[in-house]
């Protein structure tokens, strides 16, 4: 699968990443995308971001080398309610939201029942996106309810690369992503693909979600980011 708009990358401003910005954007280029998505974690995430990077991301110029910039954020969902760690009208400014689950924010003791109201609820919020590998079996979650509130709701459920990685730190990431690609087919649900890259040589890397993907027999016609126009016409924010 090419994708053409990677939409979760971090740069050295999420803290545990190794490049700036401007040499993601340079590779982002060299690999022929239209767009790039840089969404750094929000400030609950230990090492991230405070609140003013995101209140300022409207002095940076939404174009690097000729690829035009989503300027964004990989909220972290805090609670059962889909609380999120920063302001609505932070997140309104920003091009693209990602809400994820991780332990450091969230805890690690929540069964499926809080795990599946946290992503709902989420959904439900304006501005909210992306829902941020789903897949991740430390968080067990009802994927047919994830499917169809996602559905109903406009937001995307992402199928992350990183996740999908071998040895990864995620657990049961393939069997979760293909029961999750298994309700998106059902109830015409779409998804993007999201390198989560840390690096830049991992940006708009497909490898391990292209293998799920076939797997799948998933349809390229729900899949939200082929193309720059395709995802900002999706995009729930846009709509």
């Amino acid at each position: 699968m090419q994708i053409k708009v990677d939409t979760h990358t971090h740069t050295l401003a999420s803290g545990h990443a190794y490049n700036t910005m401007r040499e993601m954007a340079e590779t982002a280029l060299e690999k022929g995308l239209e767009a790039l998505a840089i969404t750094e974690h929000a400030p609950e995430m230990p090492g991230s971001c405070c609140l003013y990077y995101f209140q300022n991301l409207k002095v940076v110029p939404r174009k690097r080398y000729e690829i035009p910039l989503l300027l964004g954020a990989e909220l972290n969902i805090m609670d059962e309610h889909g609380n999120v760690d920063l302001p609505i009208s932070t997140i309104k400014s920003l091009d693209i939201t990602i809400a994820s689950i991780h332990p450091p924010c969230y805890g690690k003791d929540a069964g499926l029942q809080q795990n599946t109201a946290a992503y709902v609820n989420a959904m439900h919020k304006d501005y909210i996106d992306i829902i941020g590998h789903p897949d991740d079996g430390r968080f067990p979650a009802d994927y047919e309810i994830l499917a169809k509130t996602a559905k109903e709701t406009g937001t995307l459920l992402e199928i992350n690369n990183s996740s999908l990685r071998p040895g990864g730190y995620r657990t049961n990431t393939q069997e979760n992503a293909l029961e999750i690609l298994k309700y998106c087919k059902k109830y015409g649900t779409m998804v993007t693909l999201g390198s989560d890259a840390h690096i830049d040589v991992d940006i708009a890397n497909t490898e391990y979600s292209d293998k799920v993907l076939k797997a799948a027999d998933f349809p390229v016609e729900l899949i939200a980011n082929t193309s720059l126009e395709k995802l900002l016409r999706i995009l729930k924010r846009n709509r």
